[in-house]
């Protein structure tokens, strides 16, 4: 019966981190300017590769994460 127990304890640990990933990805693809559905349909099916994938990911010019860029280039070209 213990085994079973920690069993379930590693399940929900596990569970955690899938849906936390998802969360991750969900929010990353809205700011790079995306949706957030295509972040999160990502992260529920690729688990942690997803946040890596929109970490990489290019952002539009029209996203909060793409005027943040610009406005650094920006600030350090001048």
């Amino acid at each position: 019966m213990t085994l079973l127990a920690l069993i379930g304890a590693n399940a929900l640990f596990l569970l955690y981190g899938w849906l936390l990933s998802a969360i991750i990805a969900s929010y990353l693809s809205g700011k790079k300017g995306y949706g957030e559905r295509i972040g999160l349909a990502c992260g529920l099916l690729l688990s942690f590769v997803a946040v890596l994938i929109w970490l990489v990911a290019p952002s539009k010019p029209t996203s909060d994460w793409g005027r943040r860029k610009a406005a650094r280039r920006a600030g350090s070209a001048g």
